[in-house]
């Protein structure tokens, strides 16, 4: 009896949890180089997968090297996997916008380029009103000192970045750019959301 009740709930649990699974979403953003943008998003509560790629271009299945040249039209982006009863497309967003320069145009310090520009690929109606009206509410408080430029476009091809890019600053953390660059920014994203990191 104790052994038929124990398997009824371990059936229970996971199909919760595939139905839990089955309810995630996926947000695609691009803020400057994507190592970034995934070492920042890979800590935050309620996220499951963070993976490294490309969307925004014109051409099929382009490689980093295509895309450095600036001339594809893609962005560096990640795509961010959640689940939204942890943390809401709203939080994403707002951990987006407080991690890199929403204010610069194709740049991000001294990452320069087309690439390297901030936006927001929605995948839904949905996403792209709560993008937009964040972005309009950024503008009129005055947050920044120079407009909100970040684009807010509906999402096309999206392409994985090659392997080594994935998990980057996990597995080269003292290489120089992750050092230099990406470790200040995860310092200052850990400060400013310290009740959202996960455990």
């Amino acid at each position: 009896m104790k052994k038929s009740l124990i398997i009824i709930l371990l059936l229970m649990a996971a199909r919760e949890g595939i139905s839990q699974s089955n309810n995630n979403e996926v947000a695609i953003l691009g803020a400057g180089c994507f190592w970034c943008i995934e070492a920042v998003f890979e800590e935050l509560q309620g996220v499951e997968s963070v993976e490294s790629g490309y969307t925004g271009g014109s051409i099929e299945d382009p490689t980093y090297k295509q895309i450095c040249t600036g001339t594809t039209g893609h962005a560096e982006v990640a795509k961010i996997t959640f689940n939204p009863e942890v943390v809401s497309f709203r939080e994403v967003l707002e951990v987006f916008w407080k991690t890199h320069d929403p204010t610069t145009l194709n740049r991000q310090g001294a990452d320069v380029g087309t690439q390297y520009r901030s936006a927001v690929f929605y995948l839904s109606d949905s996403q792209k009103e709560e993008a937009e009206h964040y972005k309009k509410r950024l503008n009129e408080s005055g947050a920044y000192s120079a407009p909100v430029i970040t684009e807010i476009t509906k999402a096309g091809t999206y392409y994985p970045a090659e392997n080594y890019h994935q998990d980057y600053y996990l597995q080269n953390p003292d290489q120089g750019y992750c050092r230099y660059v990406i470790q200040p920014k995860l310092e200052k994203f850990r400060k400013a959301f310290a009740d959202k990191l996960k455990k």
